[in-house]
């Protein structure tokens, strides 16, 4: 996201073109990690409303409930669900939209001093973009409660002991740490990788039994590719697998 002069927040366009890259990238099989970060010494300052509300015509009633399915919680729900691993790289503020996309990130690394804020109620609006669906999940209701109805602002080394992220590091470590983790996803088995990721998902909201039979599923469909018998052939051979993605 390269709008720095804005913190990075997002326009009509913007949230469009977000969308158009993480589509295209869930059917490009020479992708092997996804990395979400932003221009600037800030991640995301959420959606662009004082540009959306500038003048103008007022939209048709509904406009909402129209628009937004397709734009910001597409971004998110690609984010959360596409079949590659996805890392996000948080300095500065991520903040409404740009904390949600954080929050559905596989792996998000944050500096220590990073703010990540759900400002909704604060500014009289009810949350939106899977905010009310994540940080319960990740953080328990209790805190989801002091982020969502208190508008608190939470730091990255809080996200992070709070489990809302994978890592907190020191600003000028963040790079590396992110570039380590992105290095080892990108050489692992990717197929096996994406059935992991949405074995995951489908198990949040599950019972025991339909989690062990998509498991099934998924290992029924990754026993038959080729990183399947490298990493076969890696075990016997007592040397490190070279995963090719497919």
């Amino acid at each position: 996201m390269n709008r720095p002069d804005h913190r990075n927040s997002l326009s009509h366009s913007m949230i469009d073109t977000l969308v158009a890259v993480l589509t295209e990238a869930a059917t490009d099989d020479r992708l092997r990690a996804v990395h979400l970060r932003g221009a600037g010494s800030d991640f995301c300052s959420g959606a662009d409303w004082v540009a959306t509300n500038a003048g103008g015509e007022r939209p048709r009633t509904g406009d909402l409930t129209r628009r937004i399915p397709l734009t910001a919680n597409r971004a998110v729900e690609l984010v959360h669900a596409i079949a590659l691993p996805v890392v996000c790289t948080v300095r500065g503020w991520a903040v409404g939209l740009g904390c949600n996309l954080a929050l559905a990130a596989d792996f998000t690394v944050a500096a220590d001093d990073a703010v990540l804020w759900e400002p909704f109620v604060s500014r009289g609006f009810s949350p939106d973009s899977g905010s009310t669906w994540l940080l319960p999940r990740l953080a328990g209701v209790a805190r989801a409660r002091r982020m969502l109805l208190l508008g608190e602002k939470v730091s990255g080394t809080d996200a992070a002991d709070w489990g809302l992220i994978h890592q907190a590091a020191a600003p000028a470590d963040v790079d590396a740490v992110a570039d380590e983790l992105l290095g080892r996803l990108a050489a692992g088995p990717t197929v096996a990788l994406g059935l992991a990721k949405r074995s995951i998902n489908a198990g949040a909201h599950g019972t025991l039994d339909q989690a062990m039979r998509q498991e099934l599923f998924d290992l029924e469909l990754s026993c038959r590719t080729a990183d399947f018998k490298e990493g076969l052939a890696a075990f016997r051979e007592r040397r490190a697998p070279d995963f090719q993605g497919r």
